[in-house]
């Protein structure tokens, strides 16, 4: 069994860390470990030291400092794989990934396909396995990333094709964004009972100090307006933000995007 550890980083950043569910701290040897956009080495360095772990790959969504900016350091003593995608520049990568490609990590860590989810950069990818979805900035707990290098029309592809994964599929986005991404849902669809007791949910885990993800796929279905745009009622709010009809689910979802950016 994997365990996978959120480790902060920055403002509001998750790093992950992939570990065997046996890893002890006082097992006598390092226990190998899969580290995902690593934007800042030192929060993962001090999870090595107390939990007795060594990096034996590392993967990258996309090539965002704050995703890639400690893969340098980490790769100090020991060079090891890591994967990011082929049409982004990202020093260190040595694996370069497009769709269709699978990832064998090492250590029984599984092996993970590869979905070329372009919008917010021009190149993001995801990897997928068992139920686990390391998506980076393309899909977040109530939201998805703003359009920096992609088109509306390449987010939205990417977002239904994440949404057709398993249900059941554990979403391990890269930032904590849920609480105001659920308060911008409540407004496009203010009568969503089930957006309100996400809602809820999330005040009391960032109360406790608790991350609010990963979610589940069923969870951004039911409650993630980006992921709901052929909804007639996410439909209707867009209309009336934007002030005329809209033809298609693609103008739907520019403009809540659009929305979204200002709100």
């Amino acid at each position: 069994m994997t365990e996978v550890t959120a480790v902060r980083a920055f403002r509001d950043n998750y790093i992950w860390v992939l570990t065997a569910s046996t890893t002890s701290s006082r097992d006598v040897q390092p226990a190998p470990c899969v580290v995902v956009d690593p934007g800042d080495a030192e929060p993962v360095l001090d999870l090595f030291r107390d939990a007795n772990l060594k990096p034996v790959a590392i993967l990258i969504t996309h090539h965002h400092g704050d995703h890639t900016g400690g893969i340098a350091a980490l790769l100090r003593p020991d060079a090891i794989p890591v994967y990011g995608p082929a049409s982004e520049y990202i020093p260190g990568i040595t694996h370069p990934l497009k769709e269709g490609d699978w990832v064998d990590l090492p250590n029984n860590f599984g092996k993970f396909s590869v979905l070329d989810v372009p919008g917010h950069t021009a190149g993001h990818i995801a990897y997928f396995s068992d139920n686990l979805l390391f998506c980076g900035d393309t899909l977040f707990g109530a939201g998805c990333g703003r359009l920096f290098e992609g088109t509306p029309a390449q987010m939205l592809n990417s977002l239904n094709k994440l949404a057709h994964l398993p249900t059941p599929t554990h979403i391990y986005c890269a930032h904590e964004y849920t609480l105001s991404n659920l308060e911008f849902a409540a407004a496009v669809e203010p009568d969503n009972v089930r957006i309100a007791q996400r809602r809820a949910r999330a005040q009391a885990a960032i109360a406790r100090g608790e991350a609010t993800v990963p979610s589940t796929l069923a969870e951004e279905l039911a409650t993630n307006p980006f992921l709901r745009c052929q909804q007639s009622t996410v439909r209707q709010s867009a209309q009336v933000h934007a002030g005329k009809a809209l033809a298609d689910t693609l103008e739907v979802f520019t403009v809540i995007r659009q929305w979204k950016d200002q709100w």
